[in-house]
């Protein structure tokens, strides 16, 4: 398994940061063929380590798959 998650990383593409419009980390991952969808969401800003740090172990994190 560890492998084939090897593999694929090097075919993944993600953006982090905080959602615009509330206090919220959110990742995006998709496949390298979706780097166009990635720029039709909304806009993420930049934050800080200790930022995502905090909105981590609030647990306020949202995973979205990009297709």
């Amino acid at each position: 398994m560890e492998d084939l998650l090897e593999r694929l990383g090097s075919h993944l593409v993600w953006r982090i940061g905080k959602a615009e419009s509330e206090e919220l980390l959110v990742v995006r991952v998709g496949l390298a063929s979706a780097t166009s969808e990635f720029s039709q969401l909304s806009r993420l800003r930049n934050a800080s380590d200790e930022e995502m740090e905090q909105l981590v172990q609030a647990g306020q994190v949202r995973v979205e798959w990009v297709n």
